[in-house]
């Protein structure tokens, strides 16, 4: 009997011990809500520079971020018909302008905040010379599919094409190209096997997740047009100050050391 009533304290105890660590594992979705949000549309390659800034603004501000990364030429067409967006993250600073000549921005809220850098990505297990023949890599007999962003709407496919061409390699790349619909899209094609190697943004190479997974060598800047990368403040936003806010926090030293961290480069570099 005694042995019984042992076996379920026991239990108890255990039960008890392991809806403890639930709660401190999950304690987050307990949380009170934050009385504010602020929807971003941001470029794909900020995947992981963005979200380790919204983790920081958030600890410091009573605001929530919702943020939805795609391609900034397709947010540019749904914010063209009002998409419910408060702050456009853009990775070329002419998709906000363009915002802000048709009367959608709040007057004087365009800013720039970085500029990306394009790399030749390879899986970690690639047998390519990636290191000593960089874009040459592509004529490659080896390589059958290379992955670049969508050069009609996304910047980094734009820039990605311009770079083939400047090292005279595109029509050769040609017949090889697949389309992502973003940078990360063309990231992902080379991970999964589906292309043999990506022309991504350096953003996405270095960070934590994808490092280990493959090698990298960075495309000369001279090769493709200059990625300025740029926001705005929708004139629809439901909370401005909120927003702005964001918008401080990015473009504050804080901010930028942590794009600096994911390969970004500054304005003024």
């Amino acid at each position: 009997m005694k042995v019984g009533v042992i076996a379920a304290a026991v239990l108890f105890a255990a039960v008890l011990l392991f809806a403890a660590v639930l709660w401190w594992y999950y304690r987050p979705t307990f949380e009170r809500p934050r009385s504010t949000r602020v929807r971003v549309a941001a470029a794909a390659d900020l995947r992981f520079a963005l979200t380790e800034i919204v983790r920081r603004f958030e600890s410091g501000h009573d605001v929530e971020v919702l943020t939805s990364y795609g391609s900034s030429g397709t947010f540019y067409a749904q914010l063209l018909n009002r998409a419910p967006f408060d702050l456009f993250l853009s990775a070329d600073i002419e998709y906000p302008r363009q915002l802000s000549s048709r009367g959608l921005t709040l007057p004087d809220s365009e800013f720039t905040y970085a500029v990306g850098r394009l790399v030749v990505w390879v899986p970690a297990a690639s047998r390519l010379d990636l290191a000593r023949r960089g874009l040459a890599t592509i004529g490659d007999p080896g390589v059958a599919h290379v992955a670049v962003a969508n050069p009609e709407h996304a910047p980094y496919g734009r820039a990605a094409i311009a770079a083939l061409r400047a090292a005279g390699v595109y029509e050769a790349a040609k017949p090889k190209l697949v389309y992502g619909e973003n940078v990360e899209q063309a990231l992902q094609y080379a991970q999964s096997g589906a292309a043999d190697l990506g022309i991504i943004a350096l953003s996405l190479a270095v960070a934590p997740p994808v490092k280990p997974q493959g090698r990298y060598v960075e495309v000369p800047p001279g090769a493709y047009p200059r990625i300025v990368q740029g926001g705005v403040i929708l004139r629809s936003a439901a909370d401005v100050e909120s927003a702005r806010a964001l918008r401080t926090y990015l473009t504050s030293a804080e901010g930028r050391a942590v794009l600096e961290q994911y390969g970004f480069f500054m304005p003024e570099e």
